[in-house]
């Protein structure tokens, strides 16, 4: 498509797992080494936000509903554009990036209760970082997203 400003956005729910030390859960991508994130994924027609987002959660780290006490929730819809040579490549080029909705939880369980390979894995490895490790850490293009998730869950870091 010529004109990638007319695709929509793909709804999406992102999640910060914050462990008693207030570090963040990341994943270092399967697909891009090197690159590290916070769980996040689409929704389903239909689907509750606050429940897709446990639902990611538990895809990707193992994380049960149980074991994550939310936070905080984000005030609005935060979208993302994708670099133009990535817009024809994912998501079959329906979608010119994502608008995310992001929940915060706090981690009740242990290290041992996260399992990133328990649904299909998308990371290779996962650590507890802070907000700074995972700002330097993400691909660029998802940097402002996580500069204003960070912004609007400051309090929880106090």
């Amino acid at each position: 498509m010529s004109d990638v400003s007319a695709l929509p956005y793909r709804p999406c729910v992102g999640t910060m797992i914050l462990n008693p030390a207030r570090l963040i859960f990341a994943g270092q991508r399967i697909d891009t080494p090197g690159a590290w994130q916070m769980p996040q994924g689409g929704v389903d027609p239909g689907e509750d936000l606050l429940a897709a987002a446990y639902r990611e959660m538990a895809e990707e780290t193992g994380i049960a509903p149980e074991q994550a006490r939310l936070l905080a929730s984000s005030s609005d819809w935060i979208p993302y554009d994708l670099p133009p040579e990535l817009v024809g490549k994912l998501w079959g080029g329906k979608y010119r990036g994502q608008k995310q909705r992001w929940f915060a939880f706090a981690f009740d369980g242990s290290d041992d209760d996260i399992d990133i390979t328990r649904h299909t894995p998308e990371f290779s490895e996962w650590r507890w970082m802070t907000r700074d490790e995972l700002l330097a850490s993400i691909v660029p293009f998802k940097r402002p997203t996580y500069e204003r998730i960070f912004a609007e869950f400051a309090p929880l870091f106090d």
